[in-house]
């Protein structure tokens, strides 16, 4: 078993996106989702950092269950909810299913969403160099309610820019893994952190979802 682990510098419930029955991370760490050694039945990590004034706490951990090219994540029945909609929630404005292929051009096509609006189109080669899209049911997500990961835990955090997996200690991995799956259920447990940034950036209230 594998764990890919590293810090996130924004969290707008788009990069992983843990909303519905599937948490999907389907744009940003290329390195990951791209990886020859990834397999099914390996960790993903988000960790906090200075940015988010959460160094060392969990936002997400996710068990890898499956994973589709772009245009297959676009065609997917189980993920049509996760394309994007700019007049709905928040959590539908940060649906990360928007890449597919014009069939006869066969370019890619990025859909309007709040990532655009966020990053313009400046982030797409770097999305999807990535390849895949990761999706899991059984993940934890914490958002704004990340709890301290316990500092005889800290092994698994990414220190810097790039994500980390060859340098965890697969014991201290294993420990974590219980400890997390002990101290917490399946599924969400907070909103996404850079939601108040998004809203008084562009004046708005929270949408339910």
């Amino acid at each position: 078993m594998n764990y890919y682990s590293y810090k996130l510098d924004h969290d707008y419930g788009l990069a992983p996106n843990p909303f519905g029955q599937y948490c999907t991370l389907a744009v940003c760490k290329p390195s990951i989702r791209k990886n020859n050694d990834l397999a099914l039945g390996d960790w993903v990590i988000g960790t906090g950092s200075k940015k988010l004034r959460n160094l060392h706490h969990l936002i997400f951990a996710m068990k890898v269950q499956g994973k589709l090219t772009f245009q297959e994540y676009w065609e997917d029945e189980r993920f049509q909810y996760k394309k994007p909609k700019m007049n709905g929630s928040l959590v539908q404005m940060f649906g990360d299913n928007f890449y597919h292929k014009n069939p006869e051009a066969k370019k890619w096509i990025q859909e309007p969403s709040a990532h655009s609006v966020v990053d313009g189109d400046e982030h797409k080669e770097n999305d999807l160099s990535g390849r895949y899209v990761l999706y899991s049911e059984h993940f934890y997500y914490f958002g704004n309610s990340s709890p301290l990961i316990p500092n005889e835990f800290w092994d698994i955090c990414s220190e810097g820019r790039n994500m980390k997996s060859k340098g965890i200690d697969s014991n201290i991995a294993v420990e974590f893994i219980k400890w997390v799956e002990k101290n917490y259920n399946v599924g969400i447990h907070g909103d996404p952190i850079s939601w108040e940034e998004y809203l008084d950036a562009h004046n708005q209230t929270k949408l339910n979802i």
